[in-house]
């Protein structure tokens, strides 16, 4: 086991929080309108009291950002903890065990991580598919190594979580989970300033296209969805949202029967 160097873990986050903003600004820029309009709930702006064509559009671009960057976001912290933990244990991101995004050895014992941003990422089906990713990784390694002890983690970025044994694996969030993969019970804090680095410029140009896209869309909204009188039409929304695609059903041409052979 190694101490961890805050100085490389600053000069990871620092050299790679780019890629964070640039995913983003690209993201933005490749939006579609229609698409956008079809993945929000039509019925939820609705009942917010939304008049203008300006307001529904930046409130369904900013639902359907804040989705995407929390997933880009939490993309970029695995990346964060995955480094901490190569520093420390040698951890390395997995390539050939399902679902699981880090595994290192600790003590004698093997770990195997499936990292998420905070501890309220997933419903039942989601759980279960994690579960089962962690029995077969576990059943891997043990065909690998049948003595070996294996122990699975769901490690989450941020949040609390005081009941860690789920039984067949474990929880640790925030403080508990930066702790475990680096042996540095302070990384958790020491980690949130170089998040900042050149954030005010990388903002400042993203606000730029966000207000391009912001105006593009409102444009096509209002020829599209809004009556003559300018009033927004939500039933032409919930129809284009919501309405069932009836299908044409292919017309077969008809076949000339063939000729029945006289008997001889």
């Amino acid at each position: 086991m190694a101490k961890l160097i805050l100085k490389d873990v600053k000069n990871y986050v620092e050299k790679n929080i780019d890629s964070f903003h640039n995913l983003r600004l690209q993201k933005l820029e490749k939006l579609n309108f229609k698409d956008v309009l079809k993945r929000k709930n039509p019925y939820l702006f609705k009942a917010k009291n939304i008049i203008t064509a300006s307001d529904l559009m930046k409130g369904i671009l900013d639902a359907f950002l804040q989705s995407q960057e929390e997933t880009l976001f939490g993309e970029f912290l695995e990346g964060i903890a995955v480094f901490a933990c190569n520093k420390v244990y040698g951890g390395i991101k997995s390539t050939k065990l399902e679902g699981i995004d880090l595994v290192f050895t600790k003590n004698d014992v093997i770990y195997i991580v499936e990292v998420k941003s905070g501890p309220n990422w997933g419903n039942s089906s989601q759980l279960k598919k994690m579960q089962d990713n962690f029995k077969n990784a576990i059943t891997i390694l043990k065909n690998e190594n049948p003595k070996g002890e294996v122990i699975a983690v769901n490690g989450c970025c941020y949040g609390i979580d005081n009941n860690p044994d789920k039984k067949g694996y474990f929880k640790y969030c925030g403080q508990e989970f930066w702790t475990f993969i680096s042996n540095d019970s302070h990384l958790y804090l020491d980690i949130i300033e170089p998040l900042g680095y050149k954030a005010q410029e990388k903002n400042d140009e993203f606000a730029i296209a966000y207000a391009k896209v912001i105006n593009k869309f409102t444009f096509k909204f209002g020829e599209e969805f809004c009556k003559k009188n300018g009033e927004i039409d939500w039933k032409k929304i919930v129809e284009f949202n919501s309405q069932k695609t009836i299908k044409t059903p292919k017309v077969l041409p008809k076949s000339t029967p063939k000729p029945i052979s006289k008997r001889k």
